[in-house]
C-alpha cells in the first residue's frame, strides 16, 4: 500500500485478469492495455482508496519483459502516479486514474523510474531514457549489453550530476542528465 496526501493507493500485479471475464477476482473502472495480438506479459492493478473504500480503479498492461512492483517502479506525485509496466511507463491522474500518457521506453523491460527536477529517468533493460512531464522521450542511450548485472545488484545509480549504469559484463556507463556519455571522469567536474 502506497500513501498519498489524501488517499491510499494499492498497486499490485494481477496476472489472472482477463478483459470481459465474469470470473475476474478484481473489477476495474478502466482498462489501459497495449494493443497486441500477443498475451500481455504484465498486468498491474491500481486502486485509489479513501477512508478504506475504493473510489477509483484501473488496470494497465503491456508487452515485453515481465515486471513486478518494486521500490523504484512507481512514483506517486500530488496529481498523478507513474508506473513501470513491461516495456512502458504509464502515467495516470490521481485520484481518477485517467490515462495521461503511456510511453514505450525500452524494447524489453523497464526496471526503474526516477524523478529528477522536472523530468524522469527510466532504467530499462536495453536503454537509459529521459522523459519530460508529458512522457516525451528526450534522449535514450544504450550499451554494449543489457543494463543489469549478473548479481542484479548495484547496476544503476543516480548522483546529483550523473547517471551510472552497469551492464551484464560489469562495464560502467556514466551519463549526464543531457544524455552525454563520459568515459573519462576527469572530463566531468563534480
Amino acid at each position: 500500500m502506497e500513501f498519498h496526501e489524501k488517499y491510499q493507493i494499492e498497486i499490485y500485479v494481477d496476472e489472472t485478469y482477463k478483459s470481459g471475464s465474469a470470473d475476474n477476482l478484481n473489477k476495474y473502472d478502466f482498462e489501459y492495455f497495449s494493443e497486441t495480438k500477443y498475451q500481455l506479459t504484465t498486468q498491474i492493478g491500481i486502486k485509489v482508496l479513501e477512508n478504506a473504500e475504493t473510489i477509483y480503479s484501473a488496470i494497465i498492461g503491456s508487452e515485453g519483459g515481465a515486471t513486478g512492483i518494486f521500490e523504484n517502479s512507481v512514483i506517486i506525485e500530488e496529481d498523478k502516479v507513474l508506473i513501470c509496466c513491461s516495456d512502458s511507463v504509464f502515467c495516470l491522474s490521481l485520484p481518477e486514474l485517467k490515462i495521461l500518457w503511456k510511453t514505450k521506453t525500452d524494447e524489453i523491460t523497464c526496471f526503474g523510474l526516477y524523478k529528477k527536477d522536472d523530468f524522469y529517468i527510466v532504467h530499462g533493460e536495453l536503454a537509459i531514457s529521459k522523459l519530460n512531464n508529458q512522457g516525451k522521450i528526450l534522449w535514450q542511450n544504450g550499451g554494449a549489453d543489457i543494463f543489469v548485472t549478473i548479481s542484479g545488484e548495484n547496476d544503476f545509480e543516480m548522483t546529483k550530476k550523473l547517471i551510472i549504469a552497469k551492464d551484464w559484463n560489469n562495464k560502467i556507463y556514466k551519463f549526464d542528465f543531457d544524455g552525454n556519455e563520459f568515459t573519462d571522469m576527469q572530463q566531468f567536474k563534480l
